[in-house]
């Protein structure tokens, strides 16, 4: 009988990797989704109820752990963010005056 690989962080990096398309991502995906689980633990005794709560039930404590297990669940994508239009300098005219 075959068994698979056996290591210390479950779900398995490898299968992880098949849902994005870089380690960058993968690291960047989870450390933003597991800030954003902080954020909802951190605020529950508060009621503003405004963070997404964990999408899977976990026996996991830490919050990297608990993002990478939504990943292998595919419960949380990698999306491309909207790209925001380019906005002027914002420098007011006539305020500079030409030094010769």
């Amino acid at each position: 009988m075959a068994h698979g690989h056996e290591t210390m962080m479950t779900p398995p990096i490898e299968e992880l990797l098949g849902r994005v398309d870089s380690k960058f991502s993968l690291v960047t995906l989870a450390a933003r989704r597991a800030r954003n689980i902080n954020s909802y633990f951190n605020q529950l005794g508060e009621g503003l109820g405004h963070m997404v709560p964990p999408q899977v039930s976990s026996t996991a404590r830490k919050p990297i752990s608990i993002a990478f297990e939504e990943i292998a669940s595919d419960k949380i994508v990698l999306t491309d963010a909207p790209e925001e239009p380019e906005a002027p300098l914002g420098l007011p005219e006539g305020d500079f005056e030409d030094a010769e």
